[in-house]
């Protein structure tokens, strides 16, 4: 793209800025369309827990908040219900998930975050030691096999993506939710 033009260079002739913008855009289009056929891309949220990283589908996240300034403890939960939190007017049951794997409680840092799982019928935010935003993965680099981890959540990855030296296994959500010893908060 040697022979692009300055786009400064045309401020003071909006048309042929026009043109240019238009000319640009089409080119990254279809450069775009060209590298998707070749394999489509998956999209997660990744995350790390107990010193391992994760990944969590995008589509089985709502959203990523800090922690609560307050949460209200629940009666005769288990520990590892950590309390409702009110998230503009709805109530969230905040739940720790090293504790409820079994692997020791999240320590609380300006990291830690709470991502709340978009599930129809299950509300619930759990906590983690720190989310790292999106990563992107094409689907030819997703491998069915689950690598041991530190935080003990085998039964609940779905795989792993593998670039290079880096192994991100996928932790289901939905399973977590799912799951009886999940449904079995009362202590």
């Amino acid at each position: 793209m040697a022979d692009e033009i300055p786009l400064k260079s045309l401020r003071d002739r909006p048309f042929e800025l026009l043109a240019e913008l238009d000319r640009r855009g089409r080119a990254v289009s279809a450069q775009v369309n060209q590298e998707g056929t070749t394999g489509r891309e998956w999209v997660g949220v990744a995350l790390r827990m107990a010193g391992d990283l994760y990944l969590v589908a995008r589509e089985e996240t709502r959203e990523v908040l800090g922690l609560p300034p307050s949460l209200t403890r629940v009666p005769g939960a288990k520990p590892w219900v950590k309390g409702l939190a009110n998230v503009r007017g709805q109530l969230l049951p905040v739940v720790d998930l090293r504790q409820f794997l079994g692997s020791g409680v999240t320590p609380v840092t300006r990291n830690t975050r709470v991502v709340v799982v978009n599930h129809r019928e299950i509300p619930a935010g759990l906590l983690v030691d720190e989310v790292l935003g999106f990563r992107r993965f094409a689907e030819g680099e997703f491998s069915g096999d689950a690598p041991p981890t530190v935080a003990r959540c085998e039964r609940y990855l779905a795989g792993a993506f593998r670039r290079a030296s880096e192994q991100w296994p996928v932790l289901s959500l939905r399973s977590v939710l799912e799951s009886s010893a999940f449904s079995e908060a009362a202590a």
